[in-house]
């Protein structure tokens, strides 16, 4: 696995957990904010043919 492979990963891996606590807290806001930071991150991943598998789904 090469650098930005496991730095995409890790950064997906990031966005997931705060995206999870946001929720659990209750705040709209901060989920929508790493919502929006967790499809650019798949995005980008899917845009140089990293594949991710998302412990989260995407929320409405």
């Amino acid at each position: 696995m090469d650098a930005f492979t496991a730095g995409i990963l890790q950064r997906i891996q990031n966005a997931e957990q705060d995206l999870h606590r946001a929720l659990e807290s209750g705040d709209e806001f901060l989920a929508e904010v790493e919502q929006s930071e967790l499809d650019d991150l798949r995005r980008l991943a899917a845009d140089h043919g990293v594949e991710t598998v998302s412990a989260l789904p995407r929320s409405a």
